[in-house]
């Protein structure tokens, strides 16, 4: 058993190999699924999270190196799923998600970058995500006006 501190919470997860992907804990040990797999070789971006308000491909950290800090989630990023973040709305408003499979790591990139002072331009030049149903558009007119 490991402790981790998920969406302000401490949780116990029965992983007994630490290099275990973050991801596969997440999803399949504790049940939050929201988090995507894409690709996992750190390229399409479904997988991203923030630790300790830094965003990270969860595909590719291990569970080991997430004990003892803060792990935020897209279910993690409004109370009780209300979808009340900025982001969350902006994506809301300006329909952006036609699938939606992608979103959640675009948001969470978004809301990493936002943390760390970025916005507009600034901010979609970090997007670096892969969007199978094309929303690349809709997704550039959100993040820009961010």
């Amino acid at each position: 058993m490991i402790t981790l501190n998920v969406n302000g919470k401490t949780v116990q997860a029965n992983v007994t190999d630490k290099d275990t992907p973050l991801l596969w804990v997440l999803r399949d040990v504790l049940g939050l699924t929201g988090t995507k797999y894409g690709c996992g070789i750190e390229v399409c971006g479904a997988c991203t999270v923030l630790i300790d308000g830094q965003r990270e491909h969860s595909c590719v950290f291990d569970v080991g190196s997430a004990i003892g800090k803060q792990i935020v989630t897209i279910e993690g990023l409004s109370p009780a799923g209300t979808q009340n973040h900025p982001v969350q709305q902006a994506w809301i408003r300006n329909q952006v998600p036609q699938c939606g499979y992608c979103q959640p790591g675009m948001i969470m990139a978004c809301v990493a970058g936002m943390k760390a002072g970025h916005h507009g331009s600034e901010l979609l030049s970090e997007m670096k995500h892969l969007c199978v149903c094309g929303t690349y558009q809709r997704i550039r007119d959100t993040v820009a006006n961010l």
